[in-house]
């Protein structure tokens, strides 16, 4: 997949083109993207994405309360997104930086030097609830108007739902925060994840016998904490381990660890059962499965000890019932 940022590069094609946040890639959006690649496929145009960074929400918190806003937690990184992207089958991503300057195009002003300009959008596929432009006041039908006056058609796909409600971002993140992974892996379509590269860390599960991989994540706000049952896939591309089978079963927590004097960023750390190989330079994978507790604060390590032996224990028997 090709990936593009801001306007100045050109599409490398007439495309069918649809807008969002993709944030999480639900099942709403797979449904999206399935529906425009055989739109696409039926013009004989490529099928390409534009999307935003940060999330408009995120700009607008920011701008009304600061750098101590309330933003949504991220489900997926740039990075993520990018990859679910690429895996669906989208031929170009184009990255625009929502600043200032983008929210003030007028819907006019964006369906021309966005869509036209920029993607040579031939074909817009558009949700039922899209809105473009400066202040939202871009609808459906000012859309259908514009494509008439540059050149393209319009199609709107209905929303997804679940039991009767409508499959959201929101949703998802909503059953994360309550730990609620069948009810989020249900919204997805499969289990949440998060990726990063192992760093070097303060090697304290050692001293106990369990070893941990601390993996960087660029999630902040976390859209869940707490310690939990999980599947790893390693990139063994980048790193030669012994083992022949790429994912392990294991046990995470991601927070703040506060018992251990506590993190100003959060961190996920990740054992793997029965596993033997240096993780250090590996890119993870992290399924979350099942979750165990909420994070925790011990009275001394002793403590924070035990329950690990205690959670280790619980996470072994759910696979022993479950096997991965």
């Amino acid at each position: 997949m090709r990936v593009l940022r801001g306007l100045n590069s050109p599409a490398r094609a007439p495309a069918a083109v649809t807008i969002g946040n993709f944030d999480g890639m639900h099942r709403g959006h797979q449904a999206l993207l399935r529906q425009l690649k055989a739109e696409a496929a039926s013009r004989g145009l490529q099928p390409s994405v534009l999307t935003f960074a940060p999330h408009p929400r995120e700009f607008f918190a920011r701008k009304l309360a600061g750098s101590n806003a309330s933003v949504p937690a991220r489900l997926h990184t740039l990075r993520e997104k990018l990859e679910a992207l690429a895996a669906a089958g989208v031929a170009e991503t184009r990255v625009c930086a929502f600043n200032e300057a983008f929210a003030a195009l007028s819907p006019e002003d964006f369906v021309k030097q966005v869509l036209v300009d920029a993607m040579q959008a031939k074909h817009v596929l558009i949700g039922d609830d899209f809105r473009f432009g400066a202040r939202r006041a871009g609808d459906f039908a000012l859309l259908v108007s514009l494509g008439h006056q540059f050149g393209f058609t319009v199609s709107a796909l209905d929303s997804q739902c679940l039991a009767n409600e409508r499959i959201s971002s929101s949703q998802v993140r909503a059953a994360l925060a309550a730990g609620d992974l069948q009810r989020a892996k249900a919204l997805l379509g499969y289990p949440y994840a998060m990726e990063g590269r192992v760093i070097q860390g303060r090697q304290l599960g050692r001293t106990i016998g369990v070893p941990t991989a601390n993996v960087q994540i660029r999630h902040n706000p976390l859209p869940l904490r707490g310690v939990f049952v999980v599947e790893v896939a390693l990139d063994e591309t980048k790193l030669a381990v012994p083992q022949k089978t790429r994912r392990y079963p294991g046990i995470a927590n991601l927070g703040y660890r506060p018992t251990l004097g506590g993190d100003s960023r959060p961190l996920l750390e990740v054992h793997l059962f029965d596993f033997a190989g240096d993780l250090y330079g590996a890119h993870l994978d992290v399924r979350f499965l099942a979750k165990l507790r909420d994070e925790m604060t011990f009275a001394n390590f002793e403590a924070l000890t035990r329950q690990i032996r205690d959670d280790l224990s619980q996470a072994r028997s759910f696979f022993e019932s479950q096997p991965v």
